[in-house]
This record gives C-alpha cells, structure tokens and sequence, in this order.
C-alpha cells in the first residue's frame, strides 16, 4: 500500500526541521547584531541587510514548504536534468557576471543578486546519487568511480573559473560521502598526506640544516615512514619491514654523523633511500605477484611528485591574495594591516566576547566595523563578542546535533539514492562549519565560505534550505520504497 500526503507530513523530521528554524533565526539575530551601528531606525530600514535577510527567510520557508509538497520521485527522476540546467547556469555565469571583488560568480538581476555555485551543490548530490543508486552500481568498478568523480569536479572546475576557489573547494565534502559508500580509505590518506606535504614543505622551505632544505628533508623522511607502514598494514610483511626500516635507519645515522664533519644535502640521502625502497617494493610485487606493492610504490613516486610541484602550483596557480593569506596562515608572514587584518580582528572580537559575551548589540568590535565581512564569512565573531564562550559553543553544539542528526536519517534509508544524497548533504554542512570556525579562529586560510545559515545571504540561505529539504522530503517517504 502506498502512503498518502497525510502519513508523509506524519513522517516528517520535525526535530531537523525544527533546528532548522532555530537556526535561521538564530542567524537573522546575530546579523542584526553585526549590522547594527546605534541607530535603531537604520538596522530595520528596507534596504538594510536583517530586513533582507527577512524576506530571504520567508522566500527559503515558502521554498522548503513546496519541497515537501513534490513527490519525491521527481527529484531521482529529474536529477540529470537539474544537474545540467544548473552546470550550464554555471557556464553562463563565466561570461555573464560582473567582477565583484576579482571573482565573476554574481549574477545580477536588476535588484537581486544570486550565486549559482551555491545551488549547484543540490543539484550535484542528487547527480551523485542518481547515478550510485544505479541498479549494480559498484563504486570499486573504475569506470563508475571516474564518473561519479567527474560530476563532482565538473561543477568544480566551473566554479574555480568564476575565481571562486573556496566555494569550489567545497566539492571534497563528497569525498567523505565516497568513503561511507565504499571507496578505499587510501583517497582520504592521500589527501590528508598532500595537506601535510604541503603545509610542511612550505613552512620549511627557506630553513636550512647545512647544505640541507629541511622542507624536504622532512617531507621525504615522512613520506618514507608511511610507505613502510603501508607495508606493515597492508600485507602484514614483518620481513619487508624490518629490512626497509633498519636500512634506512643505519643509512640516516651513518649519513647524519658524516654530515656532521662534512657537511652535505642529505636530502640526496633520502630521496635516494625512497628510490631503494620504491624498486624493493616492485621486485616484491614481482615475485609474490601482489599489485598492492605496486601501489605502495606509486603512492611514494607520486609523494615526492606532489612535493615538488608545491612550489610551481603556490607560486604559478595561486592567485597573489591567496599566497600570501595561506603564508600568513603557516605563520611565514606576519601582515597584521593587510591578508592577517581579517583574522586578528576575529581573534579579538571573540576573545573580548569573554564567558557570557557583552550582550546583544553591545559588541564594540563589530559595531565599529573592525571586522571586515562580519555579517558574512566572519559572522562567527560577532556570536563569540555579544554572547561570548557560552554562546559560541551552543552554536557548536547546535551545528553538532544538527549534522549527527543528518547522519542518523542518511543511515536508516533504504534506497541507495536517499543514502548517497543524505551522506553529501551531511558532508557538505560538515565541511562548512569546519572551514568557516576554521577562519575565524586562523586555523585555516580565507577561502570565503559561509557559515550555514547564520552568514548573510539570500542565495546561501536559500541553497541549504533547498538541500535540505529536498532529503527531509525523501526522508518523510522512505518506507514507500
């Protein structure tokens, strides 16, 4: 039998609803605390940003609302279609929009300005989806795991054209989604080693140990433990271990003592250590005819590859802004007036916020506009100023609940579709919260990624409203299928 409207609205999360709404106005609060410059009648004009994000608000509501009136057949059905509407939207936007502030991710509508980028991360996870949920999908085929990867950085690769990276950067929430439906633990350690890497690399590039770059003398000497611990797990090769270990520990040591006396690179040292255990790992592939060797070995080659490219990539791809917020991040720079004015004033608004804050309205650092894009990006500071330690961290704890919660509903589905998109929507939120409280506190560089529903915005708002529901909604009906 199959369910009416009426069940549906029955089986409705109105706990996740009801964080939702929690949210949003808990989001309009905090915006209108970072507006407000002690005049009353100019924080509720009708061009002011809380009466905006008011009407944002209510159309996001309206939309939500429709979205769990639509069967949910149509969003599996209409998925592709969605998909492509929006990557060409995406295209369009390349050529269409205004350079706002170096990046052309803005289209302009007489009065209303909307970014494509943020719907494009629905109407990605319900491609994603579609095609997992696939009858015989298996996402271990080669084939089928290049094209999930390729609707994933199409819309990616669109994004970084419009010279919006941190919306772009967003898309390896999805890589987390992969690792619950199968792919191999390996993808999420490379990218963990290449953050590693890269953050090493740098940080070290300019330190000398002799006649030694300790950037990569670190790098290599990191790159050389994981391989043989990779060994170790993998094929559980005691032997290999032992030999690859002592090897490289008596030809360190004896090297590290010649160095002493007569100084030479030891980087030549390691890497040369490295090229002897990538040709040991391939005659152990051969001769026990294990290709996981083989993989081992590349991983190692493409370590050391991904180390020397830092440098063409930071220098050559990255844009000026972006050099020096990511050097300043690694504590290589230290421009207080210039790319580090954003983050010292955050620090500052929070830590002045003390244990209870100094009260809604009343924060000085964000009245008198000290933070730059505190209503968006940095709207965080303004809840760690007005209600300080206790009120960041039931932000936290709200965020918490709400992401654990999406996890709980990804999990109970019974379609592959509902999983795959609960899992993405997860991610996303997740990856969201982490890079933004990540800014503001400068554990991470800018990268311009707002916090979901607290940062104003009229697309940001109504993007996560529509991801959302559209999993509430295909929620609410899951015992149809």
């Amino acid at each position: 039998m199959g369910y009416s409207r009426r069940d549906s609205w029955k089986s409705i999360d109105w706990f996740t609803v009801l964080l939702y709404v929690i949210m949003i106005v808990a989001g309009w609060v905090t915006i209108c605390g970072a507006s407000y410059e002690y005049d009353m009648d100019k924080l509720f004009a009708l061009s002011s940003r809380p009466v905006n994000q008011l009407i944002w608000m209510g159309i996001s509501l309206s939309v939500a609302f429709s979205i769990l009136m639509i069967e949910r057949d149509f969003y599996e059905v209409f998925s592709y279609l969605i998909y492509a509407a929006i990557i060409l939207l995406l295209v369009a936007t390349i050529f269409l929009a205004p350079d706002i502030k170096g990046s052309r991710s803005w289209l302009v509508l007489g009065p209303i300005r909307l970014q494509p980028a943020e719907f494009a991360k629905f109407a990605t996870a319900l491609a994603v989806a579609r095609l997992m949920g696939t009858y015989g999908f298996e996402l271990a085929r080669y084939k089928n795991f290049l094209m999930v990867l390729g609707l994933i950085f199409l819309p990616m690769i669109c994004i970084l054209l419009q010279k919006e990276t941190g919306s772009a950067l967003v898309y390896l929430a999805f890589f987390l989604m992969l690792y619950r439906e199968g792919m191999s633990g390996y993808f999420l350690l490379a990218g963990v080693c290449a953050v590693v890497y890269f953050v090493t690399g740098m940080k070290y590039a300019e330190v000398m140990m002799g006649e030694t770059v300790l950037g990569v003398f670190l790098v290599s000497l990191l790159v050389l433990f994981i391989t043989i611990l990779l060994v170790y797990v993998e094929k559980k090769n005691k032997q290999a271990v032992q030999l690859m270990s002592y090897t490289s520990l008596a030809v360190l040591g004896i090297s590290g003592l010649i160095s002493y006396y007569y100084p030479f690179n030891l980087n030549i040292v390691a890497l040369s250590l490295l090229g002897l255990a990538v040709l040991y790992l391939i005659y152990l592939s051969i001769h026990h005819w294990v290709w996981n060797y083989v993989l081992i070995a590349l991983f190692a080659i493409g370590s050391i590859g991904f180390l020397f490219s830092v440098n063409y990539v930071f220098t050559d791809i990255l844009e000026p802004h972006q050099q020096i917020r990511i050097k300043v991040s690694l504590g290589l720079e230290d421009d207080p007036s210039g790319a580090g004015y954003n983050v010292n004033q955050s620090k500052i608004a929070i830590g002045s916020g003390g244990l209870v804050g100094k009260g809604f309205l009343n924060g000085t650092q964000t009245k008198l506009k000290y933070v730059p894009e505190q209503d968006t990006d940095f709207i965080f500071c303004t809840v760690g100023e007005e209600q300080g330690f206790v009120g960041s961290t039931a932000v936290l704890i709200l965020f918490a609940v709400f992401i654990l919660r999406l996890l709980v509903l990804a999990e109970r589905q019974d379609t592959t579709f509902a999983r795959v998109y609960g899992y993405s929507v997860a991610s996303i939120f997740l990856f969201h919260l982490a890079i933004n409280i990540g800014m503001v506190t400068g554990l991470t560089p800018v990268i311009g990624i707002p916090l979901p529903f607290f940062s104003y915005g009229g697309s940001s708002l109504l993007g996560f409203t529509i991801l959302l529901f559209i999993f509430i909604r295909l929620d609410a009906t899951r015992k149809e299928h």
